[in-house]
């Protein structure tokens, strides 16, 4: 069953992220060959006005095929025939759809989860933050002169840090008083710690519901660019990085535990969709900030090329462009095969 809700995840994304591509497609008049639910071989298809609708065998996504999109037409309604803002937009619309649906998904997740605000609720003693004069009550404003909304900012903020490294906050005493206090975090087990906890609070209506669900996809986004960043700062080792594999692994530990904790059968069940919820606010908005990087292959890419081409006033040779993307796709489908032996050693080695 948890191999089942994993797929089920991973295909909702992905299927999202191409209904995306699709509507505006269609909004637009550009003609689509094939829109498809699933990979693999078709289970059954239906043509209606010059669209193919496929549902495929594998529930792992789906795919949009545009007229125009890879190759010269000369139809009016091909893709490479639109204006560019509009072959923009087409573009674009995938990974924005993708942070239409972490948000729909965070609506949900709010409303039963709660939230998670920048206030501390404990302050561990003899704590770097005590010896600061921070106290209970106080809400985060600011690290380092950034603002936060969510009391695991400051967790992934500690994360970043350097040997030696000062916090600087800015926070705001129940009673509005602000004030800054400058701290040095202990350190432990490689780690920095400031000795100070956060908490969860229900949502008291639909506009906290709204803002938090708003502010979650935020979180997942700046974790998202943070983790990048640690890549390339080699705080992170490439060894360490999870392909699908690795996440679907991850997920089914979730489940697991998930299990153990829910007394009751209906119990089980609203925790599975909430935990399984997380995870695709997670995905959708890691899957729509990569989609946006200027790599070849990649809607980023794509969107390069016609950013360059708006900017040229003059259409980019389509031979080369695809030469472009096909050396980003084979670059691409490598590091996949990197990850994926990666994943595979993590798990039974």
């Amino acid at each position: 069953m948890n191999i089942v809700l994993i797929i089920l995840v991973f295909g909702v994304i992905v299927f999202f992220h191409e209904l995306g591509h699709f509507i505006a497609a269609k909004i637009n008049k550009i003609a689509v060959a094939e829109f498809s639910v699933g990979l693999g071989p078709a289970i059954f298809s239906k043509e209606r006005k010059g669209t193919k609708y496929s549902l495929r065998l594998l529930p792992l996504g789906g795919y949009c095929m545009m007229l125009g999109e890879d190759s010269a037409s000369e139809d009016e309604n091909a893709f490479n025939n639109k204006p560019v803002w509009v072959r923009m937009i087409v573009m674009a619309a995938g990974p924005l759809f993708n942070f239409v649906l972490a948000f729909l998904f965070g609506l949900v997740l709010i409303h039963y989860t709660g939230c998670d605000p920048a206030v501390l609720y404990g302050i561990e003693p003899n704590s770097a933050a005590e010896e600061a004069g921070v106290e209970v009550g106080d809400e985060i404003i600011r690290i380092d002169g950034k603002k936060i909304y969510n009391f695991r900012e400051l967790q992934l903020h500690m994360a970043l840090l350097n040997p030696g490294d000062d916090v600087r906050l800015t926070l705001e005493r129940p009673d509005g008083t602000r004030y800054e206090a400058v701290i040095h975090p202990n350190e432990e087990n490689g780690g920095y710690y400031l000795g100070v906890h956060g908490g969860s609070v229900l949502s008291d209506g639909p506009l906290t519901t709204i803002k938090y669900a708003a502010l979650e996809c935020r979180y997942w986004a700046k974790t998202t660019v943070m983790s990048l960043r640690m890549i390339i700062t080699g705080k992170v080792k490439t060894t360490d990085i999870m392909g699908p594999v690795g996440v679907g692994k991850e997920m089914n530990n979730i489940l697991e535990e998930v299990k153990e904790i829910s007394p009751t059968k209906k119990e089980l069940i609203l925790n599975t969709i909430l935990n399984m919820l997380n995870w695709c606010i997670l995905l959708s908005v890691n899957l729509g900030i990569m989609n946006l990087l200027p790599i070849p292959a990649l809607d980023g890419g794509r969107l390069l090329f016609l950013i360059i081409e708006a900017v040229r006033r003059k259409k980019i040779p389509q031979e080369k462009e695809a030469v472009v993307n096909l050396i980003g796709f084979a670059l691409l489908f490598i590091l996949m095969i990197v990850v994926f032996f990666n994943d595979i050693k993590n798990i039974f080695f």
